[in-house]
């Protein structure tokens, strides 16, 4: 992300953004994006107004009524006279989302936008990000180790692991992978995968290896599909329902370590 904004050079390749390389296109570049990047530093002593009138002072945002918009958007009072020292981490974060979108981006860039924030705060966050989307039509970038808040916000989920990119995919695609499936061990996947495209006319499997298969679609009862598979000569040894969260398929492609 710091390499997107530019505040870290690539140790190698090239970043391009909107179709062009971002190096020696920053300033036409940069200003097209809102980022929150760690903690921001406002002024503990000022209100939210007076820090937000200092940033598009240094910036030169030209809407006179940005902060305001920004304020109102994110649902903080303009004019208050309460200090950002008095602020709860959700207001903080409220206030670090409306310095990321004062000047209108297209793009936002957020890094753990929901940290540290209670149950009430992280809903407040997410109703707020997906009312950027969904009505000021953003773009974002979020990375969070939070999974359950990702699933409920993303649509395309990337998983990154000790710098690599080990998968990208969009949510619904995810889903079929994590979510509920029937899982069969059986003798001849290959043959089995026969009988449930061409008998069951099914084709929401995975093939995982010579003895394992998941079926993603549900509504088929278990009992007929294994009746299928033994009437075809298919040892069928196991057939058992699963459910696999996001964290469970992060920890199963990365290895099995912690998220941290």
């Amino acid at each position: 992300m710091k390499m997107l904004l530019g505040l870290t050079k690539p140790t190698s390749g090239e970043i391009r953004m909107w179709g062009e390389p971002l190096r020696g296109n920053e300033k036409k570049l940069l200003p097209r994006i809102g980022s929150l990047i760690e903690t921001p530093g406002f002024y503990p002593n000022l209100t939210a107004t007076e820090n937000l009138h200092i940033f598009a002072a240094l910036r030169g945002v030209p809407n006179r009524h940005a902060m305001r918009d920004a304020l109102d958007l994110v649902g903080l009072p303009y004019q208050d006279k309460k200090r950002f020292s008095e602020y709860s981490l959700g207001m903080k974060q409220r206030l670090a989302i409306a310095l990321a979108i004062m000047h209108d981006p297209e793009l936002l860039i957020l890094d753990e936008p929901i940290n540290g924030l209670d149950p009430i705060g992280i809903a407040e966050i997410r109703v707020l990000l997906r009312q950027l989307c969904e009505k000021r039509r953003k773009t974002m970038l979020i990375s969070s180790h939070i999974l359950s808040e990702v699933a409920q916000l993303a649509d395309d989920i990337g998983i990154i692991d000790k710098g690599r990119l080990l998968e990208e995919e969009s949510l619904a695609e995810l889903e079929q992978k994590s979510g509920r499936y029937v899982h069969f061990t059986i003798s001849d996947t290959a043959q089995a995968a026969r009988i449930l495209e061409q008998v069951l006319c099914e084709k929401q499997f995975l093939i995982q290896d010579d003895h394992n298969i998941r079926l993603y679609d549900l509504a088929l009862p278990v009992t007929e599909i294994v009746s299928a598979f033994v009437e075809n000569g298919i040892a069928v040894s196991g057939a058992r329902i699963c459910e696999d969260s996001l964290e469970q398929h992060f920890r199963r492609i990365t290895g099995g370590e912690g998220i941290a």
